[in-house]
């Protein structure tokens, strides 16, 4: 028996506001069946003693420490810009002042 009927994906689709046609209707309660079905034998499957997991490897954070270290200095970063303005990087202008 399937797990659910051509009626039932007609009446889904009707709340869903969904306009199917009578070849449409007749796949989709197919899938459906289909996923239905193989979500009924994963949930069979499913042990209590099982933790659920969302990865099957043991997960850890490998981010380092937040330590404050020596940095370079404005004029060290700049030392080696071809143009400088303001203790920043010169570039051209590529955008119109109005923008």
């Amino acid at each position: 028996m399937p797990a659910i009927s051509r009626d039932e994906v007609a009446h889904l689709a009707r709340l869903s506001r969904l306009a199917l046609t009578d070849a449409e209707l007749d796949e989709f309660a197919g899938q459906l069946d289909s996923i239905l079905s193989h979500v009924k034998t994963v949930a069979e499957v499913a042990a209590d003693d099982v933790p659920p997991t969302a990865n099957p490897y043991a997960m850890t954070n490998v981010t380092r420490p937040d330590v404050v270290l020596p940095c370079l200095t404005p004029e060290q970063a700049l030392s080696g810009a071809p143009a400088v303005e303001q203790d920043r990087f010169a570039v051209p202008q590529i955008l119109g002042e109005e923008q």
